[in-house]
């Protein structure tokens, strides 16, 4: 458990140091810097559990990302272009290059993630594997649901389950093989099914 806490902590860690080179892409402030990583030591495991159900969804997250990143790598070497003091650049002196400002950075890193979440949202590939998560994810719910659970809440998870199973059966053959480790899938489906029959059995038993 130990070992488990030490790897959790280190991958917060790990995740926030990394954020700092993003972080300068939009202000050389100290203080802001500072504050933000700590801020975002703090609720990082936080925003796993919340954004865990769309990272399935965002299939072109990491693209959007990587342009983000390169954004910010070109904006910090044409500002230390700017502010050049190496002797070997320029004989020391300021490069006179374009710098990007805050209000442009920020305008390209909103841009970026807006196509890229419009582009996940509307893409076959991206509905194919919400369709999948969403599935998985309340065959879950349905098995963790008690026995004194009504009847009606029941149905309800169970319908959302069915629906996005007929979505799986309509996909391309190409899109169902984005469903990983098929088999417990699969298995994991036909246990809510079972229990779903189980739970009818009672309820008419109980009628």
């Amino acid at each position: 458990m130990l070992l488990v806490m030490v790897a959790i902590g280190g991958t917060d860690i790990l995740f926030a140091l990394d954020s700092i080179p993003a972080i300068f892409g939009l202000t050389q402030n100290v203080f802001i810097v500072f504050t933000a990583t700590a801020f975002s030591l703090m609720g990082l495991r936080q925003l796993f559990f919340l954004i865990d159900g769309l990272l399935d969804r965002l299939i072109f997250l990491s693209y959007g990302l990587a342009a983000i990143l390169g954004f910010i790598g070109v904006k910090l070497i044409l500002h230390a272009l700017h502010e050049n003091t190496l002797p070997f650049i320029n004989d020391g002196e300021h490069v006179n290059v374009v710098e990007v400002s805050t209000g442009v950075s920020l305008s390209v890193i909103l841009g970026v993630l807006v196509v890229t979440v419009v582009a996940s949202i509307f893409s076959p590939k991206g509905k194919a594997k919400n369709a999948v998560s969403g599935a998985k994810r309340h065959a879950v719910e349905y098995l963790d649901l008690n026995y004194e659970t009504d009847m009606v809440e029941r149905d309800k998870i169970f319908a959302r389950m069915c629906r996005e199973e007929d979505q799986i059966r309509k996909l391309p053959e190409k899109y169902k093989r984005l469903i990983r480790n098929e088999t417990e899938f699969l298995e994991l489906l036909r246990s809510a099914h079972d229990e779903h029959d189980k739970a009818q059995v009672r309820a008419d038993a109980k009628g």
